[in-house]
């Protein structure tokens, strides 16, 4: 187990302490009126830690406090570590951007899209080009969720029981070969919707690699980077430090999500999209991986080009996610000026972000409200990690990302 710790003081590297106690405040009052258990933030800059706090309980009725070495389900951040593991296999030539999905995955040779029909009553047709990895990292694959309740073929995902993106009882492998039977929603490249698609990812690491996805990412991720509490599962040395994960009540406050995974012992559904647990010290390793664009303490494991191609924005013509997006779910200011690279989002025009943001900051978040970011323009790394998933969109986001702007002083 390693720790995140406070290596240098704030204003040493341009950040305001008073500003950094605002940001602590703002959010231990939502502690304090019960819409938050605890928290733990983190700020950075050119990789020393230089704000570290924690706050509340990781879990209330026990009484057990949020510290520098609990562990969070951290949900879609997955996303982006699974898109590193991929760019692992095209560094070595195994994998190409633009490899048909269906090479490695023959269940995906002849994808077919949605015409119209619902049901078992349903036309299609065939799809103007293969799916691709590169849509598979860019979410622009033409698969969906089951939650979305915007287009038919999320109705289809739920009535093949993928509310949850998995198919009960299945493995990675069982799942997929599911979503490969679903019709997509649009052509492959021609719009941009936040799906599955990083399951499938891991399904073809898999296939790729002869590894299960658990095992390729510990060898070829986790270990080098020194990531030494992330995984797919908690042991019982661990299993103490694990944040209880609660729900968003209809009056705002907060209520522990029964009948949940406890992640003892290895997962059947390796999920690529959602299946992680780390540490605070994990995201910050991963961070400082693509902040120094591939390399952490002498270990290369991407080339910089790699790491540059994975957080530039990959959308046609210079799209956004909002104007690219295949349906009003993706229809928000929060999507605006935002663009998407291979497993992370990209900010491509800072004047029309939400919240403040320099030009070419990516990162991720997770369903349970955890998230990071990196800004490049400010060499700037930032987390922020609780256990509670939100009834509605995230709304905390734009004011932590607007209090750091305003600690910064260069």
């Amino acid at each position: 187990m390693a720790e995140l710790r406070q290596e240098v003081e704030p204003g040493e590297v341009g950040l305001d302490p008073k500003a950094l106690d605002r940001l602590d405040q703002h959010f231990a009052h939502y502690v304090d009126e019960g819409r938050l258990p605890g928290f733990l933030v983190a700020v950075s800059r050119g990789g020393r830690v230089a704000h570290l706090t924690t706050h509340g309980h990781r879990d209330v009725a026990a009484g057990l406090p949020v510290s520098a070495d609990t562990l969070w389900r951290i949900y879609s951040m997955t996303k982006p570590i699974t898109s590193v593991g991929a760019l692992l296999l095209v560094e070595e030539g195994k994998l190409s951007l633009d490899d048909p999905v269906g090479r490695h995955l023959p269940a995906f040779a002849e994808p077919r899209v949605y015409v119209e029909g619902s049901g078992s009553d349903v036309r299609t047709r065939p799809a103007a080009g293969p799916m691709m990895i590169r849509h598979l990292m860019t979410h622009t694959a033409g698969l969906t969720f089951a939650f979305y309740h915007c287009h038919p073929v999320d109705a289809l995902y739920r009535d093949a029981h993928l509310e949850s993106a998995v198919l009960p009882g299945s493995d990675l492998a069982e799942t997929v070969d599911v979503y490969a039977r679903l019709p997509l929603q649009f052509d492959p490249g021609t719009q941009w919707n936040y799906s599955v698609a990083t399951n499938v990812l891991g399904r073809v690491i898999e296939v790729v690699s002869g590894q299960p996805l658990d095992e390729f990412l510990a060898e070829r991720v986790f270990r080098p980077l020194g990531m030494t509490d992330a995984g797919f599962r908690v042991t019982d040395q661990q299993a103490d430090r694990l944040a209880e994960l609660y729900g968003e009540t209809d009056d705002g406050g907060i209520t522990p999500i029964p009948g949940l995974p406890l992640l003892h012992g290895r997962p059947r559904f390796l999920s690529g999209s959602g299946g992680m647990a780390a540490s605070a010290h994990d995201i910050h390793r991963f961070m400082e991986l693509l902040r120094r664009r591939g390399e952490l303490d002498g270990t290369r494991l991407l080339a910089p080009e790699k790491v540059d191609l994975m957080t530039s924005n990959h959308l046609p013509g210079g799209a956004d996610l909002r104007s690219f997006g295949s349906h009003p779910a993706h229809d928000e200011p929060g999507n605006d000026g935002v663009g998407f690279g291979l497993g992370v989002s990209v900010v491509i025009d800072p004047s029309r972000t939400r919240a403040p943001a320099g030009l070419g900051t990516y990162g991720w978040s997770g369903v349970a409200t955890t998230t990071f970011w990196i800004d490049p323009t400010r060499d700037l790394t930032v987390q922020f990690m609780t256990q509670v998933r939100p009834k509605t969109s995230q709304t905390m986001f734009p004011d932590l990302k607007r209090l750091v702007h305003e600690a910064l002083t260069d």
